[in-house]
């Protein structure tokens, strides 16, 4: 296998990866920056900070997601990224949506790009699931919490997504309506879906 193929095929695996982690696959520092180079000028991978590359057709939205499980153990997918990942939502969303609690704050890295929302208490920890993907573990909220968070945070990712979600969710029997009303009830948002809620089940 050519030096160009074996970092091309590390990157697919790992993701967006540093030039640290590139140094074990046995070159040397000099070869590796020349074959780096030539992937970068025949357009195969791309430079999205110093020092940290990946492919170039930007590989599986899940990988980005165990990246960003990596880097913030506390993480959990949320919001429209919590839909993207249940394949409940039209919308493919380029920037991570992250929840974390209050006191694990972190400034966003360059990329990927994040949206970081700040739970606090019982909001952060109901409806944890962990899956696993290629690469490692992500988590993510369950249907019903990320229902509820995106009533929550309606005046962040549109009321619209919000009910889309609620039916869509709904419809593929993602939750039971003792679960949801659960979850509404944690996020404090049981009087702003009860008419959507009504509306819902005797349709």
């Amino acid at each position: 296998m050519s030096p160009e193929d074996t970092i091309t095929r590390y990157l697919s695996r790992h993701g967006p990866t540093r030039v640290a982690d590139l140094k074990d696959l046995g070159l040397s520092r000099a070869g590796l920056f020349r074959v780096l180079e030539r992937l970068l000028d025949q357009g195969r991978i791309i430079r999205i900070r110093r020092g940290v590359y990946q492919l170039a057709e930007g590989g599986d939205p899940s990988d980005t997601w165990v990246q960003v499980m990596r880097r913030y153990p506390q993480g959990v997918l949320c919001l429209l990224s919590a839909l993207a990942f249940h394949e409940i939502t039209t919308q493919s969303p380029s920037i991570v949506w992250l929840a974390l609690p209050k006191s694990a704050w972190r400034k966003p890295e360059t990329y990927p790009p994040l949206r970081i929302v700040h739970f606090s208490n019982e909001a952060y920890a109901a409806g944890i699931e962990t899956h696993q993907r290629p690469g490692g573990v992500v988590r993510v909220y369950s249907v019903a919490k990320t229902v509820a968070d995106c009533f929550k945070f309606r005046n962040r990712v549109g009321l619209d997504v919000a009910i889309e979600a609620l039916r869509d969710g709904w419809r593929q029997r993602h939750f039971a309506l003792d679960e949801l009303a659960k979850m509404a009830r944690i996020c404090r948002v049981q009087a702003v879906m009860r008419p959507y809620v009504e509306a819902l089940v005797h349709d």
